[in-house]
């Protein structure tokens, strides 16, 4: 029997203890990567910023600015240092929360990330939330009757979805339901804190439209991933030994089915991201794409550094959480690094 089945009473206690001793060296190497990741982004989003050939003080001061005004901003903005000297005082400061001032609007970047933040989060959030929901639903239907219409048909949109970009889906969405249906507002944002309902309304177009993509992944790898399970011994004895298909579908089948379909959810998240750029332009969202593209257009290196590092903090934040779920679903895993685990750290 797989793994995934329930553990014999007497021994619930001893692996429930040997699984908390073997997830913390998997999560630490996970850990240590996502580390070694981040430095490496930290290098390259401080080095796109140094390679610039823009000139703040100029561009900040106008056309009247003198030179000595330029090299008194320039030494204000600390750019008469060392590239190294600038960089390990900005990598200093942005582990601290501290991403420094905006060239022209001298405000805090990490205030302007806050506020822009929040907004590609509850619509990054509630896309993953209908990625799920719908491929999950429209993977395990198609798996339940394999080589039906019902299960042609899910091929075929989750195909035809997956060619199809954000920018596609989401004109579709606001000519369908904005403008011939007139039920979904076509643009604008309402935060969650100040009205849940307003906010559901205006998220509403811009969610769906970047989860499409991502539910399509999901149905398909979970769909292939089903019919396999359905079919191993394992689940076709919990079945003769008289437990129901549901029961055997979302107590067994399920967990070692899902790991593909998480693993396409947490590649989502970059996807996600990149398509909010063209997504909050398309919706009107004040998000951080918006932020970084005005940033861009003023050259306004502070600001376009703290927006990329923060985009990778959050994706990594999000692999992270994918590793974690693949080891809780995946005994195999759980196995492989124990066994590649040095014998003195068993």
């Amino acid at each position: 029997m797989s793994a995934a089945l329930p553990v014999p009473a007497g021994r619930t206690a001893g692996w429930l203890l040997r699984r908390a001793a073997r997830a913390p060296r998997s999560l630490g190497r996970v850990l240590a990567s996502a580390v070694t990741v981040f430095l490496l982004s930290s290098v390259l989003t401080f080095g796109l910023g140094a390679v610039s050939d823009a000139n703040p003080a100029a561009a900040v001061l106008g056309e009247t600015a003198t030179p000595a005004d330029i090299v008194r901003l320039n030494h204000e903005f600390g750019l008469d240092r060392p590239l190294w000297a600038q960089f390990g005082s900005w990598l200093g400061h942005a582990v601290q929360g501290d991403l420094g001032r905006s060239w022209f609007t001298t405000l805090p970047v990490g205030d302007s990330i806050a506020a822009a933040l929040p907004v590609d989060l509850s619509i990054a959030g509630l896309a993953l939330l209908l990625a799920v929901l719908l491929g999950s639903a429209a993977g395990i239907a198609a798996a339940l009757r394999p080589g039906s219409r019902l299960d042609r048909a899910v091929t075929a949109l989750c195909t035809l979805l997956g060619t199809l970009p954000a920018f596609v889906v989401a004109i579709g969405l606001i000519t369908l339901v904005s403008v011939q249906l007139q039920l979904l507002p076509s643009g604008g944002y309402v935060p969650l804190g100040q009205d849940p309902v307003q906010w559901l309304r205006f998220a509403l177009l811009p969610a769906l439209a970047l989860s499409l993509d991502a539910a399509a992944g999901i149905a398909r790898q979970l769909r292939t991933s089903l019919v396999g399970a359905l079919r191993e011994n394992w689940a076709t004895g919990a079945t003769m030994r008289g437990l129901s298909r549901r029961r055997v579908l979302f107590g067994h089948v399920l967990r070692n089915a899902a790991g593909p379909a998480v693993t396409v959810l947490g590649m989502s998240v970059p996807m996600l991201i990149g398509g909010a750029v063209v997504t909050e332009r398309i919706f009107n969202l004040p998000g951080i794409a918006q932020l970084s593209l005005r940033a861009a257009e003023q050259h306004d290196v502070p600001v376009i550094q703290g927006t990329l590092l923060v985009t990778v903090a959050v994706v990594l934040v999000a692999n992270l959480a994918v590793d974690a779920g693949l080891l809780a679903l995946n005994p195999a895993a759980r196995r492989g690094a124990r066994r590649s685990a040095p014998a003195g750290a068993r």
